[in-house]
């Protein structure tokens, strides 16, 4: 079935891999674990695509402070704001690259700032205000406030 030298290279690239992964990989190898049959339920288009929030009360001041601390960062939640809504990532025109908007929007996501979720294919961001001023009374208005000012005395 699996010679001896291809197990052993599997093995190696899998050990940059979780532990589960390597088990998942393993099992079904050896036949243990199959894919759904035609009788299964189909997947829906997000199924797997969940991403992780801290939930309200794992909110940490340090966080938010550090999430909103880069320009960039600042730059999504300030829009977010003024716009009141959700608005997809392809709707923030950033001088970053793909990957570097996509680990700002993490940060801010980790830290409790923001919430995404998939909508087809458009990840959609909000802005968790009701949660960061209950959380923090004052402290994302004086930010943005704060931000505004900044632009006008420097002209940005």
């Amino acid at each position: 079935m699996w010679g001896e030298g291809r197990g052993a290279r599997e093995l190696s690239y899998d050990r940059h891999r979780s532990t589960s992964c390597v088990k998942l990989r393993c099992l079904s190898y050896s036949g243990r674990v199959s894919t759904p049959g035609p009788t299964a339920a189909p997947l829906s288009a997000t199924a797997g695509r969940d991403l992780p929030h801290p939930a309200r009360d794992e909110l940490r001041l340090e966080a938010v402070l550090h999430a909103l601390s880069d320009p960039m960062r600042l730059r999504v939640v300030r829009e977010l704001a003024a716009d009141g809504d959700e608005l997809s990532c392809s709707q923030f025109e950033l001088p970053v690259t793909k990957s570097t908007s996509t680990h700002h929007f993490r940060v801010l996501r980790e830290a409790g700032v923001i919430r995404q979720n998939y909508r087809g294919t458009a990840k959609m961001n909000g802005l968790r205000r009701e949660d960061l001023d209950d959380l923090f009374p004052g402290l994302l208005d004086a930010l943005l406030a704060a931000a505004a000012r900044q632009d006008a005395r420097l002209g940005g």
